[in-house]
């Protein structure tokens, strides 16, 4: 059961306020919201129609989702061709779109080939419809939310970089920079000034940063205007479980945060799960229904989702559902209650790193012993599985000596649409237990 609102602690550091999570009360009005933050539609290499794309997530329990299109929001007049679409592998996309949404609805035109190009055929396009079109088809106080959102598709060298900005008010141009922690500073910091010019949270995390192999551990650590990031990211193509060379996304999180902790005095960074979906059509590619946040809030509205997540009171899923996961700073313990489903065994890990790990670390090599770009090797220590419990209840008491804790559950039970081999379902908290390590 949701008791009184939780405490929460304020930590400013570098210009930027940090919300942590203080006690384990919590609140009477709060409850749980499913969303997506991470999602892609024919505005930009997506093959549905925004309004497809939504009313799956409606019909699939979601509460929140954007459509987060690269370099581009869904405004102005865009056409589409039907033959675009194909190409991206949809099937009958406009029979049901039509179907779906109406004749009336669904705006339609021939283009006619060029003057010499006789032999080529008439083809059909169809006018995408804009974000203030069609939110109100599906926003529904209390029930479900549309929030406008932007993938700021950048690089540097051959590196991508890609920043989600959720419920943005103006489209962000991608900003460069001289390194990759440049890029990826210089990109925040836009989110960040416009969210003071026009007066509303805009909530920024950096995607995928095994995509390309983009961004290393000590990347995201150094960069200290970032604060989320995607711990899990559905798209089959984006490396989440590293390979012989580079860490795992997970890996990479533990890594990233006892440097920001031990070494910088910063507070750690958070998790996201998303689908960043792209294809609508079976289960193909970047598919739908592999990721997703649980945001336990006040009120379904931006603000409120967005304050719940700057404040960590949030979890990450890709099929596991917890009925609580509570961090109580007096007994300084972390529990975590599964909501179970029959046939299925669960494990929970209580991760952290201890206050003397061995912060030996050594650089990545090639097989002529060059260096590479990737993340260094480190101890055992640095995220260490502290205790495992197996069961749907799960409790770590903190002895005072870690730098923090987090958990991961894991099921036995296979993920229906899963983005590598052999996964199966699991749930990821935030770290807790750091708050008295970090300067204020």
């Amino acid at each position: 059961m949701l008791r009184k609102l939780a405490t929460i602690v304020l930590f400013i550091v570098s210009g930027f306020t940090i919300v942590a999570i203080g006690t384990s009360s919590q609140a009477d009005e709060a409850r749980w919201y499913k969303g997506n933050l991470h999602t892609h539609s024919l505005w930009s290499d997506g093959n549905d129609f925004p309004e497809m794309i939504v009313d799956w997530y409606v019909q699939h329990g979601y509460d929140f989702l954007s459509l987060s299109d690269h370099n581009i929001l869904s405004r102005g007049e865009k056409w589409i061709g039907e033959d675009q679409a194909l190409k991206r592998g949809a099937i009958d996309g406009l029979k049901r779109y039509r179907a779906r949404f109406g004749n009336e609805w669904v705006e339609t035109r021939e283009k006619t080939p060029p003057t010499d190009t006789p032999d080529a055929e008439k083809t059909t396009e169809i006018r995408l419809k804009t974000f203030e079109e069609f939110s109100p088809l599906f926003d529904k106080p209390g029930e479900f939310l549309m929030i406008q959102a932007e993938e700021i598709t950048d690089h540097f060298g051959s590196l991508p970089i890609h920043i989600n900005a959720n419920n943005i008010a103006e489209l962000i141009r991608p900003q460069g920079g001289e390194s990759v922690r440049e890029t990826i500073a210089k990109n925040l910091i836009a989110v960040q000034q416009q969210s003071q010019r026009v007066g509303q949270p805009i909530f920024a995390h950096l995607n995928h940063p095994n995509f390309g192999y983009a961004v290393t551990a000590e990347d995201m650590a150094a960069v200290v205007q970032e604060r989320f990031f995607e711990v899990y990211n559905g798209h089959p193509g984006v490396n989440q479980l590293g390979d012989e060379t580079h860490a795992s996304i997970e890996r990479m999180w533990d890594i990233a945060n006892t440097i920001r902790i031990a070494d910088m005095k910063h507070p750690p960074l958070y998790g996201m799960g998303t689908d960043d979906s792209h294809n609508y059509f079976g289960n193909r590619g970047a598919s739908t229904g592999r990721g997703w946040v649980m945001v336990r809030a006040a009120e379904l509205t931006p603000e409120a989702l967005i304050r719940s997540m700057e404040a960590g009171d949030f979890y990450v899923s890709s099929g596991v559902t917890l009925e609580s996961h509570v961090f109580d700073s007096e007994k300084q313990t972390l529990s975590v209650v599964i909501a179970a489903e029959e046939g299925v065994e669960y494990v929970t890990e209580f991760i952290g790193t201890p206050v003397d790990y061995d912060n030996a670390s050594q650089p990545v090599v090639d097989k002529d012993g060059k260096e590479i770009v990737a993340t260094r090797t480190y101890s055992a220590d640095v995220g260490k599985v502290l205790a495992q419990v197996n069961g749907t209840t799960a409790t770590y008491q903190l002895t005072g000596k870690e730098l923090y804790v987090r958990a991961t559950v894991t099921s036995t039970k296979k993920h229906w649409n899963p983005s590598f081999d052999n996964q199966t379902e699991q749930a990821w908290t935030q770290p807790v237990g750091w708050e008295n390590r970090v300067q204020d």
